[in-house]
């Protein structure tokens, strides 16, 4: 949640509207408070296609920095 907050805040910082919309979700989804009752099978579903996101806006992010 922590870090979906952060990248939520850069996001807003870079002024990238959308993708801050969408990190302000996940964090609310993968908060520690509150039960979010899925079901075993869509949360692994939700699990693949976080990471699967996390992975592409990571190296996304490389090449627009130019790493």
């Amino acid at each position: 949640m922590v870090t979906f907050a952060y990248l939520a805040l850069q996001a807003s910082q870079d002024e990238e509207g959308d993708i801050m919309w969408i990190y302000i979700a996940l964090a609310l989804l993968f908060q520690p408070f509150f039960k979010v009752s899925l079901g075993r099978s869509i949360w692994n579903f939700v699990d693949f296609v976080v990471a699967v996101w996390l992975l592409y806006s990571e190296f996304n992010s490389s090449e627009k920095n130019g790493k």
